[in-house]
């Protein structure tokens, strides 16, 4: 019997009834075509589109009975867990707004962001309570604490726990608040120039992220996507979470992360697409390869940026055929994507991401000078972007969310250029850009080339004043573990693949980068850190002939 052929991302979207945008509407109009399919995976349990409905149902009643109504914030502190997918569609369903953060954040951070976001409550994992109850200590008004999962040692009670046994139970659940427009979920930036930002995003942003995500992967209904990434993550709520919604497709949810255990994961639970950051790619091929388990059902990856060294691994080792290259921000998700049926152009951000339904204009994208004009093809300039998904604001800062836009574009921040093709290519993060000698230098270009040396497991290049007030360039140099490198090898290697202006004067060695939750490298940290530069070598200094000095 010849096999079906895959539907397009159009038919799939038609398979079900119309949802109105809302996040409850786009669930319920799952589970009334494939009531009994699964819809959520997680360590051995399982639950279908109909039982997640009514999961929600329940969780709603329960957050209801703590008070939660429209407008008000939860936030949710934790290891991936399904906890999150039934509290972020029950507080939607009650015009709610759900708070996800980094269960690795600091004291410090926690506090900040709880603070904030003035949340209401907090459910949390039971290793947290500590943390989370010295950050609400501090807060003007304490947030209510419930757990995530039942822990018998600890005195909080658990979401999963009936309606009429929550605190302030009120009896049955009020009419649905729930609308298209209302914010359903804070996205706090990682903060790579200082406090992160609340990014706020409508249930039908997410929705249409979602809608866009089955067109960027063609996914269908039977597809089994595995969720690895943190859950206060854009991909992992937009896309994973939305795709798999959209689709009526499955998804499995992993608590984090293991490079080890990934492709034992992956054949044990029959995933057929997943997502992955760069950090985590690099991951995989730097592992033993004993770890790979044959056999595996996984037939597409999404991710960014991959190199082609990357997807030739993928593809011809780890067996991987699809690998879709994306870009987005918390602030515009999926605005950009190499398209799944091609041409694919390796290193480019892609094309302007489409949505299923031709009808819907899901993004466009220029490039522009600082005056605002539209730039040409092969010139280089800052990314804008125009998208029905993007977020609604920055909570409680206007003035941030004021300079964000002109004219109606978002500002990006990111310098690229477009080809002929309306393929659009990163060059870097403005602020990335480090002025030598009237010439721009990507350091984003530094740490490619520096991090390529077989020695070096990952490079930062920073820009630090020189004696005439310009930009001189520090490279910031994790060796790999076992191996050592010297500064002069460094500028050597940069020597012979660079021009000499992109050549760094210093070269600071140590034993970690910072890192944002993502894994980007907060620049800003080590351009405040005073000490790297005295303790970095200057090359200038160390092959002036002392002679000619005295001369």
């Amino acid at each position: 019997m010849a096999e079906a052929l895959p539907l397009t991302p159009l038919q799939v979207l038609r398979l079900y009834p119309p949802h109105g945008g809302t996040l409850p509407g786009l669930l319920q109009s799952r589970a009334a075509v494939a009531g009994a399919r699964e819809c959520l995976v997680y360590q051995g349990q399982s639950w279908t589109y109909v039982q997640v409905n009514t999961e929600v149902a329940r969780t709603a009643s329960v957050l209801a009975g703590r008070g939660v109504g429209a407008g008000d914030r939860v936030a949710v502190m934790a290891r991936n867990h399904p906890c999150a997918v039934f509290v972020l569609i029950a507080l939607a369903s009650l015009g709610a707004t759900m708070v996800p953060l980094n269960p690795d954040y600091s004291l410090a951070e926690a506090t900040y962001v709880l603070g904030h976001a003035d949340v209401c409550g907090v459910i949390c994992a039971p290793a947290v309570v500590p943390r989370v109850q010295q950050a609400c200590a501090g807060l003007a008004k304490a947030p209510w604490l419930m757990l995530c999962e039942r822990a018998a040692e600890l005195a909080q009670p658990d979401i999963g726990v009936l309606p009429e046994q929550a605190a302030g139970w009120r009896g049955p659940l009020p009419e649905q608040a729930s609308s298209a427009d209302s914010t359903c979920v804070f996205i706090y930036t990682s903060g790579t120039t200082g406090f992160p930002k609340g990014v706020m995003h409508s249930q039908c942003n997410l929705v249409l992220a979602g809608e866009g995500f089955v067109e960027r992967m063609h996914l269908q209904p039977d597809d089994r996507m595995l969720c690895v990434l943190p859950m206060f993550h854009v991909n992992a709520i937009f896309y994973s979470l939305g795709g798999a919604l959209a689709a009526g497709a499955t998804l499995i949810l992993e608590p984090k992360f293991s490079a080890s255990k990934f492709w034992q994961t992956v054949h044990d639970s029959k995933a057929t697409e997943a997502n992955t950051i760069a950090a985590a790619s690099s991951m995989l091929m730097q592992r033993p390869r004993s770890e790979f388990v044959p056999g595996h059902r996984l037939r597409k990856m999404y991710g960014a940026p991959f190199s082609a060294e990357m997807i030739r691994v993928f593809q011809q080792e780890f067996q991987v055929p699809t690998l879709i290259e994306g870009y987005g921000m918390s602030e515009i998700p999926g605005a950009l994507n190499n398209p799944f049926d091609g041409p694919h152009k390796i290193g480019s951000m892609g094309r302007p991401s489409r949505h299923p339904d031709p009808a819907v204009s899901l993004a466009e994208l220029r490039i522009t000078d600082d005056a605002g004009n539209f730039l040409g093809a092969g010139q280089v300039g800052e990314l804008v972007v125009r998208t029905p998904m993007v977020m609604q604001g920055y909570f409680r800062d206007e003035a941030q969310t004021t300079a964000s836009f002109r004219d109606g574009w978002f500002l990006t921040g990111d310098l690229a250029s477009v080809d002929q093709d309306n393929y659009f290519w990163f060059v870097a993060r403005k602020k990335d850009i480090i002025r030598k000698r009237g010439e721009n230098i990507s350091g984003a270009e530094l740490d490619r080339v520096i991090g390529s040396h077989p020695a070096v497991l990952e490079a930062a290049a920073i820009a630090v004043p020189d004696e005439l007030g310009e930009d001189e360039i520090m490279v910031v140099v994790v060796a790999r573990p076992g191996m050592a490198v010297t500064a002069p090898e460094i500028a050597q290697w940069c020597r012979d693949r660079l021009s000499a202006i992109k050549v760094p004067r210093y070269v600071a060695l140590t034993d970690a980068l910072p890192h944002t939750p993502t894994h980007r490298v907060e620049k800003f940290k080590l351009r405040q850190d005073a000490a790297l530069r005295a303790a970095a070598v200057d090359l200038h200094a160390a092959t002036v002939d002392p002679r000619a000095a005295e001369g």
